[in-house]
């Protein structure tokens, strides 16, 4: 496999993911062999900490100045099996909306004109949600469909071990829905909402796709929940889950930053994406089924070597993916949660006012 990347610093996700294709990794507690040969690197940029030359001397992989080069080894024909995309990290402009630009678009575009000259279409991962842009993502989607590549992307938050274990039974009638987390918005914001779209998604007729999103920030998260907008009482259960019942209130959880993403599906169903307080490593949800009155709820555990862990379970995953030619879950889960993130950006702009998404009313199988 080919290694695309924007850049190679300490702990970045290309560090954290390439890890576990360079050499054997713990997966469940198993010394576990990747199955996979990283064979080129391309970095898009090399910021001071750069850990790229180090690494292709250690294991002895060549760098390429292009993504040309990397996925035909110098050569006019892709030469390789599959395509690692990383477009996270990394000195990029921000949109007006605070987007950060990442290159993910111009990654996949220039990938797949390797594979259209060539006539043979690769498995490739896109790392985190497809783009900034709702219309480029469509189009990246499409495009795979189009020619046949096999698509993965996405978090690596759902892949965490859940405490207490909760799996939602297929089909399951949802009421409403609430997942946390801990860290900024928009980057953080993509990792609560997969982890939401990853309970939600074989809910009793499917996923059918969300019709309207809005935005709160401070005091007007909690005024929203007084007025029976969003569940606190969901939130509770699923901090008590992290936290335990001996935690402050949800208002005084430290560094008391808070914002939600109000969540309106076409069938009805009720969802919340609320940042609480301030930590890398807060994941929880929490839902309540209809005709039912018991709350469900777990903490996603990343592990003891925090968000570090995950990576393992997403680099098991993506290696699936590359030897079966396969993704475990659907790439379609990123492309909504792309488009429900990029329009709740746009609905900061216009905090309590719902923004109505009659493009995102589409369902996908889980």
């Amino acid at each position: 496999m080919a290694a695309v990347y924007t850049s190679f610093t300490h702990r970045s996700h290309a560090h954290v993911i390439l890890e576990n294709f360079l050499q054997p990794y713990l997966f469940n507690g198993q010394r576990t062999d990747p199955g996979v040969d990283v064979v080129s690197f391309y970095a898009d940029q090399t910021p001071a900490g750069d850990m790229t030359p180090a690494i292709a001397k250690q294991f002895n992989i060549p760098v390429f100045k292009s993504i040309e080069g990397a996925l035909c080894l110098g050569g006019k024909k892709l030469v390789i099996d599959a395509v690692l995309s990383i477009g996270e990290h990394g000195n990029y402009p921000r949109t007006k909306l605070g987007q950060v630009m990442y290159p993910r678009k111009r990654f996949f575009d220039e990938i797949v004109a390797v594979m259209k000259r060539s006539n043979r279409f690769v498995p490739m991962f896109n790392d985190k949600h497809l783009s900034y842009r709702w219309d480029w993502a469509k189009e990246m989607m499409g495009t795979a469909k189009q020619h046949g590549i096999p698509m993965m992307a996405g978090s690596s938050v759902p892949l965490a071990q859940r405490r207490p274990n909760l799996e939602l039974p297929a089909g399951a009638d949802l009421q409403e829905a609430v997942s946390i987390h801990g860290g900024p918005l928009e980057s953080y914001d993509f990792h609560g909402l997969e982890l939401l779209q990853s309970m939600i998604e074989s809910r009793k007729g499917g996923e059918s796709g969300v019709s309207k999103v809005e935005f709160l920030d401070g005091n007007a998260v909690w005024r929203a929940a007084r007025a029976g907008r969003w569940s606190r009482e969901l939130a509770e259960a699923a901090m008590d889950a992290e936290l335990g019942r001996d935690r402050p209130p949800l208002e005084r959880i430290p560094d008391g930053r808070h914002h939600a993403m109000l969540l309106t599906y076409k069938d009805g169903l009720r969802a919340t994406v609320l940042r609480i307080g301030k930590s890398s490593m807060r994941w929880n949800f929490a839902c309540r089924l209809k005709g039912n009155t018991k709350i469900r709820a777990t903490s996603f555990y990343v592990g003891p070597w925090r968000n570090r862990n995950l990576f393992k379970a997403l680099s098991h995953a993506i290696q699936h993916h590359f030897i079966h030619g396969q993704a475990p879950y659907p790439a379609e889960r990123t492309l909504m949660v792309t488009g429900i993130l990029e329009a709740t950006m746009r609905a900061t702009a216009q905090q309590a006012t719902p923004l109505a998404t009659p493009h995102l009313e589409f369902g996908y199988k889980p």
